[in-house]
């Protein structure tokens, strides 16, 4: 009987293979809430409203689950920088810093979900499940160096190997801060002299 209540009461909620989104939506408010380890099947289950048992119909253990909420969380990042940089205007100057900036103030007000990121992303193999979506991020960040180096605004040389640096730079500037290594209260200001420097380097400035 216990079973028969809780399929009904799922297909009622849930139509549509909508069940795997409103889990991951759980998952997102857990992390957020409460920071990665306390995102588990069971909790899951229960902010969505259905039994433990029923998020193992789409994910096979709570690695998948995270995968998923990954998933999540990279596109909600991408929307983030792509805010940043249209924020920052056309103003001549390249966009690395506005998407350097991006990276930080986004690890600064979402910890937890920098956190998942890490733990996910930054890894020795990617994950095939977000493979995709992080070669696009690839493309896109390579574009855009390209398109500096174009307009003259970055000297020429390894768009790759320029966007491993800065890589590199706001990472670890995002985690000394997450950590609280370097104060939270000034990470704009910090962040920001610290790519300016990183700009400086890069960028291509006449000879005197």
């Amino acid at each position: 009987m216990r079973d028969i209540r809780e399929s009904a009461g799922e297909r009622g909620g849930y139509h549509h293979g909508a069940l795997p989104e409103a889990l991951v939506t759980a998952a997102f408010e857990v992390l957020d809430e409460q920071g990665l380890e306390k995102v588990s099947v069971r909790e899951v289950a229960r902010r969505a409203g259905v039994s433990a048992g029923a998020p193992f119909r789409h994910f096979a253990d709570r690695q998948a689950l995270l995968t998923a909420l990954a998933d999540r969380v990279l596109a909600d990042f991408t929307r983030w920088q792509e805010a940043q940089v249209a924020a920052a205007g056309p103003d001549g100057r390249s966009v690395m810093r506005a998407i350097g900036m991006g990276f930080v103030r986004y690890a600064v007000h979402h910890p937890q979900r920098f956190e998942l990121v890490r733990s996910r992303v930054f890894t020795a193999t990617r994950e095939p499940e977000l493979r995709e979506q992080l070669d696009g991020i690839d493309r896109a960040f390579t574009d855009l160096i390209v398109a500096d180096q174009e307009a003259g605004r970055l000297r020429p040389g390894d768009p790759a190997l320029v966007a491993l640096a800065g890589q590199a730079l706001v990472y670890g500037l995002a985690q000394m801060i997450v950590d609280g290594y370097l104060p939270a209260e000034k990470a704009e200001e910090v962040a920001g002299r610290v790519l300016d420097s990183f700009g400086q380097g890069i960028a291509n400035r006449p000879a005197p």
